[in-house]
């Protein structure tokens, strides 16, 4: 079996990862690395790019050519609504799906100086940072997740920077000054923290070969997640947060999203209780949630 993956440090991880699992299970597998787009356009934060998929085009279109026989994404780079002929197969268990702040002598938004510089790639988090924190300076900050973290350890130009849990422990890097932050003072992005195989929707080997690496609770999660942002019609990059946690009852889990105005005025969140047996629907009803209370204007700036 092939896989194919992007080629930095975190993803050939995640692809090896897979390659372990399935070689457990008695496949042999091949690692295959593609460049995407996402990769190559490194000089602009990626909300400024035209398009969707910046991460998954060039693995999805080497799947379709059938060069690979499995795409192995980040779940949260994938969009929600994939090309004819494509399906998501299996969603491995899922990773700490909080973010993380790296800033040495700092463990939180609150404990940052006025005026602090924080990097980030993302949309998402540029907008709930300016609503935390108006008075601090967000930065464009981009490169894979070793060089982000030098950047901050380094004092080239940034105070911190927020990253994904997920990737600085998957890369053993959670110790360089970093610090988890409550999903609910910087909401993660949908899926973030969960894998994504993706194949072919006729290829029933693969499919098969892969079953054994679903986590049905991970899977219903992101599941929930992925639907608030399809609903909103908001792609990867969009200012929409959604994350999977414990009711406040202690009993079952329940589903928040979130959408924040570009300039981090506005902050619009909403919640519903997610039934296991009907994911989406979570997702639906917490997106027209969010959409009463203005979230399509938001969006829309």
């Amino acid at each position: 079996m092939k896989l194919g993956t992007r080629g930095s440090r975190l993803a050939r991880w995640q692809a090896e990862w897979v390659q372990r699992a399935l070689g457990s299970h008695g496949v042999t597998v091949e690692i295959v690395v593609i460049k995407t787009r996402g990769d190559a356009e490194v000089d602009r934060p990626l909300h400024e790019l035209e398009g969707k998929g910046f991460f998954t085009k060039e693995i999805e279109d080497a799947l379709l050519d059938e060069r690979i026989d499995v795409a192995v994404h980040s779940l949260k780079d994938l969009p929600t609504r994939l090309p004819d002929g494509l399906a998501l197969a299996a969603v491995p268990a899922r990773h700490d799906p909080r973010e993380a702040l790296v800033a040495p002598g700092s463990s939180s938004l609150l404990q940052l100086p006025p005026g602090a510089r924080v990097g980030t790639s993302s949309l998402r988090r540029m907008t709930q940072v300016r609503y935390r924190r108006p008075d601090l300076e967000v930065v464009p900050l981009r490169g894979n997740v070793p060089t982000r973290v030098r950047k901050v350890a380094e004092g080239d130009g940034l105070d911190a920077a927020l990253l994904a849990l997920a990737g600085l422990e998957r890369l053993g890097l959670s110790g360089a000054g970093a610090h988890p932050i409550d999903p609910f003072e910087v909401m993660p992005a949908p899926g973030q923290g969960a894998l994504g195989l993706e194949i072919r929707a006729a290829d029933r080997a693969t499919r098969d070969a892969l079953r054994p690496l679903e986590d049905a609770a991970s899977a219903r999660a992101v599941a929930a997640e992925r639907a608030v942002l399809a609903a909103l019609g908001g792609g990867c990059q969009a200012p929409v947060a959604a994350y999977v946690g414990s009711q406040e009852s202690g009993v079952g889990s329940r589903l928040y999203g979130r959408v924040t105005a570009l300039d981090g005025v506005v902050q619009l969140t909403a919640s519903a209780p997610l039934d296991p047996a009907r994911s989406e629907a979570a997702g639906e009803a917490v997106a027209r949630l969010l959409e009463a209370e203005g979230a399509a204007s938001l969006l829309a700036r």
